[in-house]
């Protein structure tokens, strides 16, 4: 009998948030200064993967697109020249917050955000749908996907595009490398694409698959900034400690001019459906 893929998806989801550091300030994306760091991280690392992501939309000047997830507007600040308009779905007050200013500043006008997780939106209060396209791009944190993706399936009159990671991505095998020689117990590693498209199989969606490359930079204008930064991601708190992470990222870590860069790649899939009576 086959697993219920849902079931395994919340398994896996739980024992990885429980695997994390509960006191690493990085990851809070209602802090301005997080969302702002990241913003100014994506604009420049994550130039490849934004244009292969809106390339490979099936999109128009007269689409309308919801972005769940949406951060400071990684997806949505340069598609939203390409439609008509982006409803942006982002819980992170300083994500939001970025994501308006980086619009404003570049003079767009046709986005739109609703601050609240994805579980928690009401999609006939909170949204305006049905739109033409879904995106889920490397947001998929929902512990139970099955009700979020019928939610995206029920929200779209077109396609659903989700994008979610194949094998560990470079910060999970950082992860993975030190947590335990760090903490003394094991990090889990998160759900991935295979059991994405098993709970889609599951519901009778019968996805098409596409894997994309994925890198990821950490950039630095020191090495001071650098030991701080990831000292802090790995909640390190003793000499010993400092010992282990500084001895394993100088070994991954390179220059370029006054710049310090530790980097790494991986593999993404971009899953994606028409629904059945789109036109």
């Amino acid at each position: 009998m086959a697993p219920d893929w849902n079931e395994v998806w919340k398994s896996r989801q739980k024992q990885h948030e429980l695997s994390k550091a509960s006191d690493d300030p990085s990851h809070d994306w209602n802090r301005k200064e997080n969302a702002e760091r990241y913003n100014t991280n994506s604009q420049s690392a994550y130039d490849d993967r934004i244009r292969l992501t809106l390339d490979g939309l099936d999109i128009s000047r007269d689409s309308r697109v919801l972005d769940i997830g949406a951060g400071p507007g990684t997806l949505a600040v340069p598609l939203a020249p390409r439609v008509r308009e982006v409803t942006a779905v982002e819980p992170g007050a300083g994500m939001v917050s970025t994501l308006m200013e980086r619009a404003a500043r570049e003079g767009i006008a046709n986005i739109s955000c609703v601050q609240k997780r994805w579980e928690d939106v009401d999609i006939a209060r909170d949204l305006s749908g049905p739109y033409d396209v879904v995106i889920a791009s490397l947001s998929l944190t929902m512990e139970d996907i099955r009700a979020a993706l019928r939610k995206m399936d029920a929200a779209s009159r077109k396609y659903v595009c989700l994008y979610w990671f194949v094998d560990m991505p470079f910060w999970e095998r950082m992860y993975a490398d030190l947590w335990e020689p760090l903490h003394g117990t094991p990090y889990y590693s998160g759900p991935k694409a295979d059991c994405l498209f098993n709970v889609l199989y599951q519901m009778g969606i019968y996805a098409n698959v596409e894997m994309l490359p994925l890198s990821k930079e950490y950039r630095f204008t020191s090495r001071e900034e650098m030991e701080v930064f990831f000292r802090k991601r790995f909640s390190v708190k003793t000499p010993e400690q400092e010992q282990i992470i500084d001895r394993y990222i100088a070994s991954r870590i390179r220059t370029e001019g006054e710049d310090v860069i530790v980097s790494g790649d991986s593999t993404f899939a971009k899953i994606w459906w028409k629904k059945a009576d789109a036109a």
